[in-house]
């Protein structure tokens, strides 16, 4: 007897096929707890005979094919023939906006026990790992991070994008919700509104792609003055809105499975270039692709159906990096995103992501404390400098302390940018160091202008004087001031401050920095990076597999248990704790050698 978990899986497989998805030698299946539901390589009903046909057109082609008009977008409900008109009334009057219009139609729809994209809607999650649902103490596992930060901040506008939804909820959403789900007979379920439209929130911002939709299909008419080359997609788009009468697939409890309404294609984008239209949407079947560094997969859209044979669809690739086994899962890459930003988006992270990256922070509120801060502030203005900068892991690939080297037309032309802002009148010496400096040029401008002593505040004022002359005939480029500042400053104090601002020990404005990770923070309450790496050896799943005996499953328990959210927490801590030990190295490297060399 199937379970639960199955029963939903099939009834979805059969909604896809209804909607004309095709899925060509590829399954979705439970992958796990953490993961959820995946996307595999299958052999199911390939003979012997041509499965080796199959194997190279898996390998070397397409695995996944969706007609977009299963996408869920703007376009969709703006033309739902009850939320269309109420919708583009409130998106026309600027009350909501297009992620707004998706959230609300993913929120109704999911409420509506006989809706037709039941089947979908029950296949997503309804908790999330995401720290928007962490627990409180959850939280405090990611305390001293940009992380827990950035969490506050949103939870905070979070609250208050909820008082303005729920105030917009009352004002106008609330009839047309009861209107649509008593035409339904589901009136009980309207006061379910408000817990569902925050679940919807997540899966919006957890499953969305930024889609290019052919210009041609969301605006049609267009084409059509042009020749009359899609006219077919016109005429047949009636036959798309048609549901599937009543009984035709089932469950076997009784339980109706429709295929959903045609994409709609009038509404004014918010990107376009050329023959494209950039759309955020939902697709079903390839949001449950899983991400990984090395992705099996592409996903790419065919406009005219010369790929797939399916016009205005979009289809899974093979990469072709790697051949593919039988039960294998097919991938595909979110982006070159840290564990910050994984964690964030979507609750889960990469251990040792070699994507991983950490965000260093001078907060424009702290100058305020500095001496001469006016003058400072009108210098950062001048040269148009950076307060912060994103350090990726890749940079210390170049850095004193590791093996990589950059290449020689690399080496060049990083010299070509650099002399520019370090020359002036030739009296301070290029520093040696500077193929091996890991630091944006920008975030060091910066920090130069901050740590400026009053005697070196003079001398800039003085060589900018020379250079504009006694009347101020001109005002000087951004360049000439960084390199008026590099004259007079150079790179100790600069270096000196990153070094206090990464480690914390003796910056004296130390309460003013709270939005980026420093090892003092990071390690206050949750200890080294070697308490960490203790932490997550010591920990085992939340999960007891079915095989193990009673003897077994109490051994786990008296061992450290770990929930997913808190195992991903540390993971991404521990990685923003060696991301700074590293980043400290080498900015006391740089410093010795600032130092010895005078600047």
């Amino acid at each position: 007897m199937a379970n639960p978990e199955e029963s939903k899986l099939d009834l979805f497989l059969q909604w896809l096929q209804l909607n004309g998805v095709q899925q060509r030698g590829c399954k979705i299946k439970y992958c796990d707890s953490n993961k959820g539901f995946g996307i595999f390589l299958s052999a199911d009903d390939v003979s012997d005979g041509n499965f080796k046909a199959l194997f190279y057109e898996i390998n070397f082609g397409l695995l996944l094919v969706v007609p977009l008009d299963l996408a869920i977008t703007p376009m969709r409900v703006l033309q739902d023939p009850i939320l269309g008109p109420e919708c583009s009334a409130m998106f026309e009057e600027g009350d909501v906006d297009d992620r707004f219009l998706m959230i609300l139609f993913l929120t109704i729809e999911r409420l509506r026990k006989n809706s037709s994209w039941k089947p979908y809607f029950d296949m997503l999650p309804t908790t999330f790992g995401n720290p928007l649902w962490f627990t409180d103490d959850e939280l405090l596992e990611v305390k001293g991070t940009t992380l827990y930060h950035a969490t506050e901040l949103q939870v905070n506008r979070f609250m208050l994008q909820k008082k303005k939804l729920l105030s917009l909820y009352e004002d106008k959403v609330k009839n047309l919700v009861k209107k649509l789900l008593v035409l339904h007979g589901e009136t009980e379920r309207c006061e379910k509104f408000c817990c569902f439209k925050f679940t919807a929130n997540s899966i919006f911002w957890t499953r969305a792609l930024n889609i290019p939709f052919p210009c041609s299909y969301v605006y049609p008419q267009v084409q059509d003055e042009q020749d009359n080359t899609f006219s077919s997609f016109n005429r047949n788009a009636e036959s798309d809105t048609s549901k599937i009468s009543s009984g035709e697939l089932t469950d076997g409890k009784g339980l109706e499975i429709y295929g959903v309404e045609g994409q709609a294609t009038e509404v004014t984008p918010a990107s376009v270039q050329g023959e494209t239209v950039w759309v955020e949407g939902l697709i079903p079947g390839i949001d449950f692709c899983n991400h990984d560094l090395k992705p099996a997969a592409n996903w790419e859209v065919d406009g005219t159906g010369s790929t797939t044979g399916v016009p205005f669809s979009m289809y899974l690739l093979s990469a072709g990096k790697s051949h593919l086994q039988v039960e294998d899962e097919i991938s595909i890459s979110y982006g070159s995103k840290g564990n910050e930003e994984l964690l964030y988006l979507y609750g889960f992270v990469i251990d040792n992501n070699p994507d991983d990256y950490l965000l260093v922070h001078y907060p424009l509120e702290a100058i305020q404390s500095v001496p001469f801060s006016e003058s400072k502030a009108q210098l950062l203005e001048a040269q148009k400098a950076e307060l912060r900068c994103l350090l990726p892991r890749s940079l210390l690939d170049r850095g004193f302390f590791q093996a990589g080297t950059l290449q020689k037309e690399s080496n060049d032309k990083c010299n070509v940018v650099l002399v520019s802002n370090y020359s002036w009148c030739g009296q301070r010496k290029m520093p040696s160091y500077l193929n091996r400096l890991v630091f944006p040029e920008d975030f060091l401008t910066a920090l130069r202008t901050i740590a400026m002593l009053e005697d070196e505040l003079y001398q800039v004022s003085s060589l900018l004087q020379e250079l504009v002359g006694s009347n101020g005939e001109r005002q000087p480029t951004d360049k000439e001031v960084r390199a008026a500042i590099w004259e007079s400053c150079g790179d100790s104090g600069a270096l000196q401050l990153l070094v206090d601002l990464l480690n914390m020990k003796s910056l004296k404005y130390q309460a003013q920095f709270l939005c980026c990770s420093r090892m003092v923070d990071l390690e206050e309450g949750s200890g080294t990076e070697e308490n960490d790496t203790e932490l997550l050896e010591k920990a085992c799943s939340t999960e007891i597999p079915e095989e193990y005996t009673s003897f077994e499953a109490n051994e786990l328990i008296t061992r450290e248990m770990m929930s997913k959210s808190r195992w991903c927490s540390i993971v991404y801590r521990r990685g923003q704790k060696q991301l700074t030990r590293l980043f400290v190295k080498e900015a006391e490297h740089a410093l010795q050698l600032a130092l010895s060399e005078g600047n």
